[in-house]
């Protein structure tokens, strides 16, 4: 069996900054971030734990990692997709988040899913 091919998930990320939440005077950065997990596979998968480096522009990393996201383990079926919102504070008014998800299929197979840099921005101030 080809396992990438059973197990193989879409990760698409959208974020935007909170302006009404931050205080840039007291180094308060939010930002909201909307992940699409989809499960392009050829098997179920659930989404046991997540894992994630949040670096700020000073290069300050900060690891979080627990159960689930946002308080589900979802079990995704093939050609399914699970959609959540989300949220982190940077002392910065850019960084970035890049991590990974612990799934395990149907089987007991347990794999990772890596979830791909992105970057956290204030509006205008990158180029």
């Amino acid at each position: 069996m080809d396992e990438a091919a059973d197990y193989t998930l879409e990760i698409q990320i959208a974020t935007r900054f909170l302006d009404e939440e931050s205080a840039p005077d007291d180094d308060r950065y939010v930002f909201a971030y909307t992940i699409r997990i989809r499960n392009v596979g050829r098997l179920p998968a659930q989404l046991l734990a997540r894992r994630w480096l949040i670096t700020d522009a000073n290069g300050q990393v900060e690891e979080v990692a627990g159960e689930g996201v946002v308080g589900e383990q979802p079990r995704i079926e093939p050609g399914e997709q699970f959609t959540y919102t989300s949220g982190a504070v940077l002392a910065t008014a850019v960084g970035t988040m890049e991590g990974n998800y612990d799934m395990v299929g149907d089987d007991g197979t347990r794999f990772d899913a890596p979830i791909p840099p992105f970057t956290l921005s204030m509006p205008r101030t990158l180029h």
